[in-house]
């Protein structure tokens, strides 16, 4: 059985699709993973509205879940951020909500891809990571 991976997404307010898809390619490719791989992605609360990212999920048939601030702030990750903790109330979106979507207690060390940014041809960027799914 080939493993399964959830993905975190972060995105500026606005951003295009082909922003979040190209961002979303990327990471997959890096992590030699196949969007059929992929069992969930996530986000924090305040993107439940942004259009690009249900677009995505609903193009590829994948669940998306969100989690509020405080619960992604709850989860150890590589790479904080004092900017992201600033705009979100958490140092962590797309590394904290890939963990969290692989299941419960799932460690950093799960994360094949860690936080791949990327500025799409619109100005705006998108944040992925993705996650082993435990299990």
């Amino acid at each position: 059985m080939s493993p399964a991976f959830t993905i975190g997404l972060g995105c500026d307010r606005g951003v295009l699709l082909e922003t979040v898809r190209d961002a979303v390619q990327a990471a997959l490719a890096a992590a030699g993973a196949q969007p059929q791989q992929v069992v969930a992605a996530a986000s924090i609360t305040l993107k439940k509205d942004e259009v690009a990212l249900l677009a995505l999920a609903e193009e590829n048939g994948w669940p998306l879940h969100f989690y509020d601030a405080e619960q992604l702030a709850a989860v150890d990750v590589p790479h904080p951020s004092e900017t992201v903790r600033k705009y979100t109330g958490t140092p962590s979106v797309s590394e904290a909500a890939a963990l969290l979507a692989a299941g419960p207690n799932t460690p950093m060390t799960a994360l094949v891809v860690e936080k791949h940014k990327h500025k799409g041809t619109d100005g705006r960027n998108a944040t992925v990571s993705i996650a082993r799914k435990t299990p």
